[in-house]
């Protein structure tokens, strides 16, 4: 995690550690938390099912720099459900197929910082809507199930929403 925590400081072109930054391992499904330079948490996470990759409607999870543009979801309740990023009732157990994505507890949206990479035109993961969020599918974590997202376990997510900010850096390799 630390070569990649290098990277991410040698793309901002900054000699110095941000006071915060995330990293996400593709090989490892793996998110860390840097915070002046030091490793300070390490959650696993689950990323596309179909790859790497940043093309519209690819469900493919973006490589690159990001930041966090947005955090949605403070104070609602771990199983809060969302559509649009707006809170919405759970639906019942017994309607959810195994390939069902739902967005719960949190939402870290991103935006991509490297044009024609992960921002802009066809490869916008901002417009494509990339998020580091919570899952139902918390069984899954740890092995690639998402379609683009970088998912977690819906207390972890809450834990890391409650540690960053806009704005904050985040690499993922």
């Amino acid at each position: 995690m630390q070569q990649l925590f290098t990277e991410l400081c040698r793309r901002l072109g900054s000699a110095a550690a941000p006071p915060l930054a995330l990293v996400v391992s593709i090989e490892r499904q793996r998110l860390a938390l840097f915070r002046a330079g030091a490793l300070a948490a390490e959650w696993p996470v689950s990323t596309s099912r179909f790859g790497v990759g940043s093309l519209r409607d690819s469900f493919k999870t973006p490589l690159g720099l990001h930041r966090i543009a947005e955090k949605i979801g403070a104070d609602l309740p771990l199983d809060t459900v969302f559509k649009g990023r707006k809170p919405v009732p759970r639906p019942p157990t017994s309607d959810l197929r195994p390939s069902t994505d739902l967005i719960m507890s949190r939402i870290l949206w991103l935006d991509g910082s490297e044009p024609g990479l992960n921002r802009g035109g066809d490869v916008d993961s901002h417009d494509r809507y990339i998020y580091i969020h919570g899952t139902v599918h918390e069984d899954r974590i740890g092995t690639p199930d998402s379609h683009g997202c970088v998912r977690m376990r819906n207390a972890d997510v809450a834990a890391l929403f409650e540690q960053v900010e806009q704005g904050t850096p985040v690499m993922i390799a």
